[in-house]
């Protein structure tokens, strides 16, 4: 079996007005999320956040669209999730990105890992995450947003 690796990626996508797309995880109705997903290999960041992305949502990130937030946030792995990993990993690092695109642009998901999308205004989103790291990461984008442009 190969096991995921304790690294991984969320990356909130959001239009230029700050509606956040979340994405409801197929094998867990109810579970509202942004694009998250594991490292692999040795592979950058960057590679990582913009490959899930992709495989997610069917969004193609340019290159230089997706703003690396150089923030890291360590949580323990849901039970229902640890059997992903290597037996006795109850913690993975989630590194935070940012991609900004229309609101209209096309979303494919992947049916086997999610089952529908939608947009939400940046707090109706936040309190809809089941995450709280995802939560924190979409309440933040506003500063994020504000210090990027130079008027924070």
């Amino acid at each position: 079996m190969t096991y995921k690796k304790p690294v991984s990626v969320l990356v909130v996508i959001h239009s230029p007005a700050q509606e956040i797309l979340l994405i409801e995880r197929a094998a867990h109705p109810g579970y509202w999320q942004s694009v998250t997903g594991s490292q692999e290999d040795d592979e950058p960041l960057l590679v990582t956040a913009a490959r899930e992305v992709f495989e997610e949502t069917g969004i193609r990130a340019a290159a230089g669209a997706l703003t690396d937030w150089h923030l890291s946030q360590q949580y323990e792995i849901f039970p229902q999730w640890r059997h992903r990993y290597a037996p006795g990993v109850t913690h993975n690092t989630e590194h935070v990105f940012s991609l900004c695109v229309p609101r209209g642009t096309p979303i494919t998901l992947a049916p086997d890992e999610h089952r529908a999308w939608r947009w939400l205004p940046l707090r109706e989103a936040a309190e809809a995450c089941f995450s709280w790291s995802n939560r924190d990461a979409i309440l933040a984008l506003p500063q994020r947003i504000a210090a990027a442009s130079g008027s924070a």
